[in-house]
């Protein structure tokens, strides 16, 4: 801190102020602003003292002209900006130290979230259905049952799965997930969850899933017999994909008395079983041995659908009036589900 910093945070322990809420505030760990009161306590100054390390080689306006063009330009490098800096003020410094100046602000280098992309009408439409549904009761909630279709492949993604190793060893075989490059083959799935509930697993092995093959095989199947089961509340959520809409299912639905909710385009976010599938994924990446044909793949899905946690599968559908919150909050945009 500079010593225009170091005055404010005596200023504000002398107001009443403690240690943790001083150092929230400027930012820092709580051993600083605890070295910096025992300093104005014995000397009755808060004066940075004289270091015998190597001067700090960036200035406070050049800190934060670095973390106010990383905010504007989040794609730069640490290159980049270190270029920019010595562009503005002539002063050059590594890369290395704009990733130090940038850590001490909160800003961190990680791999941007991955959505689909959403347009003005999309967005409207999101906002819309999660303010019709906000003030929904877990009652309500129980009678949706939440269907999607997810497909799995038999080379496991390797993002899934961490290994504990050594530097420089990041080349020796043993430290080496072996995949090929076009996936190796998968199967399509479709399931639903409901509140205390599930259906059986259906594998799509018959090719492109179409609008016939999803009222006969999956709708007739599994849905009409949850509908039966649950009574006349029951509300059915699909997403807006082609098979889904086809006029022979809306007429089947139709003749079956099944309600459909309305559901936004584009919005995997608030559709609580695609946590369900990433659950179901690390469950077959953690199999050991891993499937190796499309055989052991599909005993493996199913089995591990069967085995994942109830109280998983209801705090995911608990978890829609936050979803639905969130969703508010950011005007339609990408929510962190």
């Amino acid at each position: 801190m500079d010593d225009g910093q170091r005055w404010r945070a005596i200023g504000r322990m002398e107001a009443g102020q403690s240690h943790s809420e001083v150092a929230r505030f400027m930012n820092v760990s709580e051993s600083v602003i605890s070295r910096l009161w025992r300093q104005f306590q014995e000397t009755g100054t808060c004066h940075r003292r004289t270091s015998q390390g190597r001067p700090r080689v960036t200035t406070s306006q050049d800190d934060r002209y670095l973390a106010l063009t990383a905010r504007r330009h989040r794609r730069m490098t640490g290159r980049q900006l270190a270029l920019e800096l010595s562009v503005a003020s002539g002063r050059r410094v590594s890369r290395q130290t704009v990733y130090r100046r940038l850590n001490e602000r909160g800003m961190y280098a990680r791999r941007p979230m991955v959505c689909v992309p959403l347009n003005t009408v999309q967005r409207r439409a999101r906002l819309s259905w999660s303010r019709e549904h906000l003030n929904w009761t877990q009652e309500q909630w129980s009678h949706v049952l939440f269907t999607d279709e997810s497909r799995f492949s038999l080379q496991t993604d390797s993002r899934r799965i961490f290994i504990w190793r050594e530097r420089g060893t990041r080349n020796h075989p043993s430290n080496i997930i072996e995949r090929e490059s076009f996936g190796g083959g998968g199967l399509m799935v479709w399931g639903g969850i409901t509140l205390n509930g599930r259906t059986d697993l259906h594998v799509i092995d018959y090719g492109t899933l179409t609008g016939q093959r999803y009222r006969d095989n999956i709708l007739d199947t599994y849905v009409r017999l949850f509908r039966g089961a649950m009574g006349p509340n029951f509300i059915l959520m699909d997403d807006n994909a082609r098979p889904h809409r086809a006029g022979i299912v809306d007429d089947y639905l139709g003749s079956e008395d099944i309600q459909r909710m309305e559901w936004p385009s584009r919005s995997p976010d608030l559709n609580p079983i695609e946590h369900a599938w990433d659950a179901l994924g690390r469950h077959i990446a953690n199999r050991q041995p891993p499937p190796r044909t499309l055989s052991e793949l599909r005993t493996a899905l199913i089995e591990e659908w069967e085995s994942l946690p109830t109280e998983l599968l209801n705090s995911l559908i608990n978890s829609m009036n936050h979803r639905c919150s969130a969703c508010i909050a950011v005007r339609g945009n990408h929510t962190y589900y």
